[in-house]
């Protein structure tokens, strides 16, 4: 983290909150479900796949969680009838899974059982490491359970990673692989990028040997280029795996993965939660603030 971006994190909150939205409209699809899928038919014309978020975590109340139980259930309804190309992708916390275990799994089983109706797909997204054990077990509960349309996330930052692929092997499970955006401290996360990396390639390794189906989440030219040369070493067929980006970072580097044939997803978040997810998001990496920062100077210049 340099001073530049310790600087601009301590100033966030002085930001104005129009300046902020101003920021965010690059990476965040509005607050409607309506201009979320506006910006998923755009993608799909693209072709492009798609994963819907709606913005919401930490809640600290029952009926926040049972309304954004409510939120992805209409999600998978609109995602059916108008007939994108989208999937859901959920945070546990937002679905209460700080306050009652039960009403998350509740909440979870709810959403799955709606994206099954269409034979769609939810993935659990991962949050910071207070949450990945439980995260991973609930995802356990429920392919056990009998859902298979449902797929997680693990983070190459994080140490346990290896081991976790191998517990969840016999599951087979359908994983997307980031290198993590939490600020996480040394005795559990790797701090070294080389190593990140490294550790993000063992995992596609790993995950490729249990024949599972990958998300290839990364913005990182080094990593993209590693991981299609470890796709064509295997023989790998385009719906053995996908590369996944986020909304308006990018975005020329997506248009060349499918101008080349791969099935490229874009993570598409939306919401009246745009000011928290922005702000935290910022908060939790310093370095995104700089990138943001840098990226803005560049696009007001004349």
């Amino acid at each position: 983290m340099t001073i530049i971006d310790r600087a601009i994190v301590r100033a966030l909150p002085a930001v104005p909150r129009q300046v902020v939205r101003r920021l965010s409209r690059r990476y965040i699809a509005g607050t409607m479900l309506t201009e979320a899928c506006d910006v998923v038919r755009e993608l799909n014309s693209q072709g492009k796949e798609a994963t819907l978020d709606v913005l919401g975590e930490e809640v600290t109340l029952r009926e926040e969680a049972l309304g954004l139980r409510d939120a992805y259930r209409r999600a998978l309804d609109t995602i059916e009838e108008e007939g994108l190309r989208s999937n859901v992708s959920v945070k546990l916390t937002a679905l209460g899974l700080k306050l009652d275990r039960g009403l998350c799994r509740a909440d979870l089983t709810a959403v799955v059982e709606e994206a099954a109706r269409f034979g769609n797909f939810v993935r659990i997204d991962m949050e910071d490491s207070s949450t990945t054990s439980e995260t991973l077990a609930l995802y356990r509960d429920l392919r056990e359970g009998g859902h298979d349309n449902l797929g997680v996330v693990l983070q190459a930052a994080l140490k346990r990673t290896l081991s976790d692929v191998g517990a969840l092997a016999d599951l087979r499970p359908n994983v997307r692989v980031c290198k993590g955006i939490y600020v996480e401290p040394a005795e559990i996360a790797y701090q070294d990028d080389e190593i990140i990396r490294l550790n993000f390639l063992d995992a596609l390794e790993a995950l490729f040997d249990t024949g599972s189906y990958v998300g290839i989440a990364t913005h990182d030219d080094w990593l993209i280029g590693e991981s299609l040369a470890l796709v064509e070493r295997r023989g790998l067929k385009t719906d053995d795996y996908e590369f996944q980006m986020l909304l308006g970072v990018r975005p020329e580097l997506g248009d060349e993965l499918v101008r080349d044939g791969h099935r490229l997803r874009i993570y598409v978040p939306f919401g009246r939660r745009w000011y928290e997810y922005s702000i935290r998001r910022l908060q939790e990496n310093p370095k995104i603030a700089g990138y943001v920062a840098l990226d803005t100077l560049k696009r007001l210049r004349p």
